[in-house]
């Protein structure tokens, strides 16, 4: 070696900051291009905590994750009812061996946001959070993931494998009807202090019409549950049933079964029931009817899904789908049975993608 010269090694860790480093500062100042500094093992999309599960054993697997979200970490999450307490028990939240502590039996919706963020912090996820995903291309092993972010800068990632586990609470399933996209019309329940005093209708039966109707009529609101069917809906948690059974007997909720919305009008909801149609006040109206996967995402992506049940084609035990290279995880694989798949068994899913990734075996799918 010449006199003068002195050669530098550098950890892995400085490399891959670096190429990160390079790969921000040119999309900065020329947006729309193209640069790929290097390829991802494995780009999740979708930052709900099967994502975060998935990529959490890609990275102890010695492999290179990417974790890429529309929305914020956990977006579905972050958006369900502020006062929202989990139907399990923490240590069925769990992902990446890393515990979960809260302050009573079951843990609420902030203890959860709480526990995953400090999850991707204590595994040093790479995120790219804001970023819609607008389509994937090429083949096994030469993936491209094409995003906008929210000021609607184009991006683009290399990567050998995908995950998808988006999840599906940001589609909700639509009524169909005349007035559904008016302003005092939701299909997300956040609170109840704006809607004192007020009449609000809910339409569903199901777990999350239950405990929104409780937890208004709690908070001073005048509240009406509209359901098509004759009961309420049996998924319902045990706790929350004779709670909303008995304030609907006690005459402190009205609920109107077997009764379907014809339309919504300004501070109105027409119903039609076997005694006829009626209208009934309504300052605020949840239609709080369930939600579905993005179906058209996974389908242009080319993964096949059954013409019934929108369950997408893949091998129940590496999750590969019909796509070579292209893995799904979490509530996606249960088309339109949203119900089978819940945190507690969809954070195994990462386990198996990366033991097929890895040729590792899978000793248990506990949950699976």
């Amino acid at each position: 070696m010449p006199a003068g010269r002195r050669r530098y090694k550098t950890s892995a860790g400085c490399q891959v900051f670096y190429l990160v480093l390079c790969e921000a500062v040119a999309n900065h100042f020329f947006p729309g291009h193209t640069f790929f500094m290097s390829t991802y093992d494995l780009i999740c999309i979708g930052a709900g905590p099967t994502g975060l599960a998935c990529a959490i054993e890609a990275k102890r697997a010695g492999m290179r994750p990417l974790v890429i979200d529309k929305g914020c970490l956990c977006n579905s999450l972050f958006h369900y009812p502020v006062n929202m307490v989990f139907f399990t028990t923490p240590e069925l939240l769990e992902i990446g061996d890393l515990p979960l502590t809260s302050a009573a039996e079951k843990p609420t919706r902030s203890e959860a946001l709480k526990y995953y963020r400090k999850c991707a912090e204590h595994y040093e996820l790479d995120l790219r959070l804001g970023h819609r995903v607008e389509r994937v291309e090429g083949a096994d092993g030469k993936f491209s993931v094409h995003t906008r972010d929210e000021q609607g800068i184009p991006s683009q990632f290399a990567a050998k494998k995908i995950a998808v586990a988006t999840g599906y609470y940001d589609l909700p399933n639509r009524l169909g009807i005349p007035g559904e996209d008016l302003p005092h019309v939701s299909h997300y329940y956040t609170e109840p202090h704006a809607f004192w005093r007020q009449n609000v209708v809910i339409i569903g039966g199901k777990n999350s019409a239950a405990e929104a109707a409780l937890d208004l009529y709690r908070n001073g609101a005048k509240v009406t549950m509209v359901h098509r069917r004759a009961e309420l809906g049996s998924t319902i948690k045990y706790w929350v049933r004779p709670d909303i059974e008995n304030r609907i007997k006690a005459g402190q909720v009205r609920a109107l079964f077997e009764t379907s919305v014809k339309r919504i009008d300004e501070g109105r909801v027409l119903v039609s029931s076997h005694s006829g149609e009626t209208s009934l006040p309504a300052d605020q109206v949840f239609a709080l009817t369930g939600y579905h996967p993005d179906f058209e995402f996974l389908r242009s992506m080319g993964i096949s899904l059954d013409p019934e049940t929108n369950k997408p084609t893949m091998d129940p035990q590496t999750h590969e789908s019909n796509v070579p290279g292209i893995f799904v995880a979490g509530v996606v694989i249960g088309g339109n049975h949203t119900s089978e798949i819940f945190i507690e068994n969809g954070r195994f899913h990462g386990k198996q993608i990366v033991a097929a990734l890895t040729g590792g075996r899978l000793h248990s799918t506990t949950g699976v």
